[in-house]
């Protein structure tokens, strides 16, 4: 690769990159099985994409997501930084609304993004802010998150009006595909505001793309309420990260979160951006997303209308403490609609072994269930995530709602920090 040498051992690769040696441990170990990428291929896909890489995560802090296993291992989330890490790897201290602080990893060159791939870091995690100001964030992240059963040209439709709506509020949006199953546009801020004005506007937005299309698009924060396509505000709360852009994801075919141009978005298909097939766009596109720092915007436009919607604060999520403006913090299911609890595990896998267990108990219940009343839950905990699966029952006829049974399987979870 040019602008770097690899000499390989049995164990070891030693890269040369920005001027900076790296060496990669079990450069060939598998981290994707059915595609067959390895780590050293992680290595060399994000020194191919690093300007684009860096002008998404660069000068912030990063939270760390390992797979040092590979996508078929466990993989653990982990905000502070490794004590073993070379001189030249930067850090800044966060504080998080646990209250807890943790010196997070600032990337800044192609070398350090070599360093994180070496980690097992497939996705990079950056918070929405500077390291240079940790209190203003400079980055406003519309999170388009799909509910079971909407089909992806729906994302892309309400995709189309957030774009309308950041248009007649003066404000340039940047859309890329998530890896998964959403999209994500990312808007530019002067670094004017406190991350509560951020997610205030956001949750403005996202209440304005759910009024200009309410069949296909929903602002509410618990999932039993949801419809179609989850614009999610919170992912604008303080100590939230996103995958950036060029991030690789835990998918197998290796997809990535891919930059577009908005002339693109209507016929992209996510399936197009691997971890093999992006550094051949790069390298004939260019980074799409190159002037996004020529625009940033303003949130006053955004703040107005959160004030003339008269619609107050949503929820926040669940580890934050109590908002003074917040409504009660109590699942609309807990209020009004039937839910049960099926089961809790590390593994999502085993989650999910878990709900086809009680489906075959209860097969005159599942007739009844439609997509969104299966609520799969990825609940992060201390340093990993894990999943709760419940079911809502409200489309059940009540003689057939079954009770509340024991947890299968009933995994002992942290709660989050």
């Amino acid at each position: 690769m040019k602008g770097s040498r690899a000499s390989t051992a049995r164990k070891t690769a030693t890269l040369t990159v920005a001027g900076r040696e790296v060496t990669i441990s079990n450069p060939d170990k598998i981290l994707f099985p059915n595609a067959g990428y390895s780590k050293l291929d992680l290595v060399r896909y994000y020194l191919a994409v690093a300007d684009g890489a860096l002008r998404g995560a660069g000068g912030r802090p990063n939270m760390l997501v390992r797979y040092p296993n590979g996508i078929d291992g466990e993989h653990f989330y982990q905000k502070r930084a490794p004590t073993s890490r070379p001189p030249w790897i930067e850090v800044v201290e966060l504080r998080f609304p646990s209250g807890r602080a943790a010196e997070e990893v600032v990337p800044r060159d192609a070398a350090a993004l070599a360093w994180f791939a070496n980690l097992g870091c497939l996705e990079l995690h950056p918070h929405p802010v500077r390291a240079e100001d940790l209190d203003h964030p400079d980055e406003l992240r519309i999170d388009l998150d799909p509910v079971p059963g909407v089909t992806w040209t729906q994302v892309l439709e309400v995709t189309q009006v957030a774009h309308a709506v950041l248009e007649d509020f003066k404000l340039v949006g940047w859309p890329k595909t998530s890896g998964s199953r959403g999209m994500h546009v990312c808007v530019r801020l002067e670094r004017r505001w406190a991350f509560e004005d951020v997610r205030r506007a956001a949750l403005a937005l996202a209440r304005e793309v759910e009024r200009r299309a309410p069949k296909l698009a929903s602002s509410k924060w618990w999932k039993e309420e949801r419809q179609g396509v989850f614009v999610d505000y919170n992912q604008n709360a303080r100590d939230r990260t996103v995958a950036s852009a060029y991030s690789v994801r835990p998918v197998p075919d290796a997809r990535v979160s891919a930059p577009l141009r908005w002339d693109e978005v209507d016929d992209c298909d996510p399936a197009d951006f691997n971890l093999a097939t992006m550094p051949v766009r790069f390298q004939k596109l260019g980074d799409v997303h190159a002037p996004i720092d020529q625009h940033a915007g303003s949130l006053a436009g955004l703040l107005e209308l959160f004030e003339q919607q008269g619609l107050g604060d949503a929820p926040w999520p669940p580890h934050y403490r109590k908002q003074e403006s917040e409504p009660p913090r109590v699942q609309p299911s807990k209020r009004k609609k039937p839910l049960i609890e099926i089961g809790r595990a590390r593994r999502r896998a085993d989650a999910l072994a878990g709900l086809e267990r009680w489906k075959a108990r209860h097969p005159q219940v599942v007739a009844h269930l439609e997509p969104a009343d299966v609520l799969v839950d990825a609940m992060r905990g201390r340093s990993s995530t894990w999943t709760r699966i419940r079911v809502n029952l409200e489309h059940v006829p009540r003689e057939l709602q079954p009770t509340q049974e024991a947890l299968d399987p009933d995994e002992k979870i942290f709660p989050s920090s």
